[in-house]
């Protein structure tokens, strides 16, 4: 057996959404990171072995940016068939191709060094090197889902359903409970040109008739959420019990789809059962500000937001599968969007701990409109942001400059809602021939440029000006009916593609002040949000569209100069 000791500004522990995008955030921001996974691949839920699509906020306008679009538009590009190891490859390369960012994978947080309220290290073991890893650094985020952390180093945390008068909620129960929402093993159907048989295992259930089943729907094209189970139970330590109990369910539904009844389901075949459960909720931590359901309700309109939520309340209940009084889950209604504070996202107690994910700092009621993965990521990219920001300035995290933090995030694309962008005093003090591509917002029609074949977009200055940048922002089709990958395979699929709004090809004409030009050349594009670092003094700067994804105008919300 080695043992290894490491140093870094930033350790996150857990590869999810929320965890993947903290450490991409730090690391691109020069801060010396690593995240240890104990899974093989990154994504959580989303990762090819648990399958779930990944949801967010709802209605116009609202779709997540920053990093979670990135990757997303990302495998629209490279992986047009769909396949689910290609996608983990984009997470992978993610955190591969940034050269600050160590990672630590099929590695477990098995244990923490805590000092005057100050973790010093964890250790971990990974499997497959039978290595210990002992990881020091300034600052730890558990995205773990789990908050391994919280058992580890004395953290203060939640668990289960608060009663109503605790928070003075609806949603809960009269008297406080254990109970969670459960987990799930997910199946996925493909379909053939020919009718398949199917056999399933000797130990499966058996369904033989709908009424043996939850009150949802069982159709191919949907991704069987309702096979769940665990909220009963011991979330965390009785996960191998249940995830049995959940396989034996996965096999008896697809015989019940495939031999029972008229479903239609002749021709397809179950190509995959996940045998690692994708959990709800377990153990939340407590922070200095507990997300309760009066503040979802009310918007969250604190002074203190760096991500925000915008998916209903979706309270599963705790029977989950074995529910038979009407539909497994409720949807309580929730705004979108609505805001979620800094101060809910590190510990109470312990000095240098922050969180992302399902395990914020919220009650039952509010975790069950946070918890879905898009939201999660941009809790992920928030506190890898803070971290970035508080490393080198020295600071404790409650010291944070909230407002620095705000528009470090809304630069990298991260909408924060009711903020408003600052533009810089270089985009500011040069002429250009359409102001909406500075005024701030990078979301909304109403702030987009529509420009024609042969139209482009131009800043001047009176005198030459030093610049060291160019930041754009591309129309990505933030209203598109799919998220990153499907849950079924029909034999035509024409959703998940690359949204064809995004620009593809163009060209930056920087011209200096001897009328000397240098050109910046772009033919594969795929991204919404596009940096160019610069080093060029200039009397101007023309951005020219060549081509799009399929789009027969160039829509841009963003071209600036910094």
């Amino acid at each position: 057996m080695k043992n290894l000791e490491h140093h870094f500004d930033f350790c996150v522990i857990g590869g999810g959404m929320s965890g993947l995008c903290a450490a991409v955030a730090a690391a691109r921001k020069g801060i010396k990171t690593a995240i240890i996974q104990d899974r093989p691949v990154f994504g959580g839920n989303a990762s090819s072995e648990i399958r779930m699509w990944i949801c967010g906020a709802h209605e116009k306008d609202n779709r997540e940016t920053g990093i979670i679009e990135e990757v997303m538009l990302e495998n629209y590009y490279i992986n047009p068939g769909y396949k689910y190891p290609l996608w983990d490859a984009v997470l992978h390369e993610a955190a591969m191709l940034e050269p600050n960012l160590k990672m630590f994978l099929n590695c477990t947080c098995i244990d923490a060094k805590v000092e005057n309220d100050t973790i010093i290290n964890v250790k971990g073991w990974q499997l497959t090197t039978e290595t210990f890893h002992t990881v020091n650094a300034k600052f730890f985020a558990d995205c773990s889902g789990d908050s391994i952390l919280a058992p580890l180093t004395g953290a203060e945390f939640m668990l289960g359903r608060e009663a109503k008068s605790e928070f003075n909620e609806r949603i809960p129960p009269d008297i406080a409970d254990k109970k969670t929402m459960g987990m799930s093993c997910l199946i996925q159907f493909r379909e053939t040109p020919n009718k398949v048989e199917y056999i399933p295992p000797k130990w499966a259930y058996k369904y033989t008739s709908d009424d043996d089943l939850p009150d949802a729907d069982h159709f191919l094209t949907t991704n069987f959420w309702w096979m769940e189970v665990g909220g009963c139970h011991d979330s965390i330590h009785d996960t191998e019990e249940l995830r049995d109990e959940l396989l034996k369910i996965a096999f008896g539904v697809a015989d019940h789809v495939k031999n029972y009844g008229d479903h239609g389901a002749d021709n397809w075949e179950l190509e995959w059962v996940g045998f690692l459960p994708g959990k709800r909720e377990s153990r939340r931590y407590k922070a200095p500000y507990i997300i309760d359901q009066n503040h979802v309700e009310s918007g969250g309109k604190t002074d203190d937001i760096v991500a925000y939520g915008g998916w209903t309340m979706d309270d599963h209940f705790p029977e989950g599968f074995y529910f038979r009084n009407g539909h497994p889950t409720l949807y309580h209604p929730a705004p979108s969007p609505w805001g979620i504070p800094f101060s809910s996202l590190y510990s109470v107690n312990i000095k240098n701990l922050l969180f992302a994910g399902r395990n914020i700092s919220a009650t039952h009621a509010a975790m069950s409109s946070s918890r879905v993965m898009a939201t999660c990521a941009l809790m992920g990219q928030a506190i890898g942001t803070a971290v970035a920001q508080i490393v080198p300035e020295n600071k404790q995290i409650a010291d944070i400059d909230i407002p620095k933090l705000q528009q470090a995030l809304m630069f990298d694309d991260c909408f924060i809602p009711w903020s408003t962008r600052e533009v810089s005093v270089l985009t500011k003090k040069a002429t250009v021939n359409n102001e909406i591509i500075r005024n701030g917002t990078d979301r909304g029609e109403e702030n987009l440029w529509v420009g024609k074949p042969g139209e482009t977009l131009k800043y001047e200055f009176d005198t030459p000006e030093k610049i060291s940048g160019i930041r754009l922002i591309f129309d990505s089709d933030l209203n598109r009916g799919y998220q990153n990958m499907p849950c079924s395979y029909p034999l035509v699929q024409t959703s998940f593609k690359m949204p064809p709004t995004v620009i593809k090809g163009y060209k930056i004409i920087l011209t200096g002040a001897n009328g000397e030009t240098e050109e910046i050349t772009v033919n594969d594009n795929r991204q919404r949000f596009v940096l160019h670092n610069v080093d060029k003094t200039i009397k101007s700067a023309e951005f020219i569209p060549e081509t799009t994804h399929g789009h027969d105008k160039f829509n841009v919300f963003s071209f600036e100069l910094y």
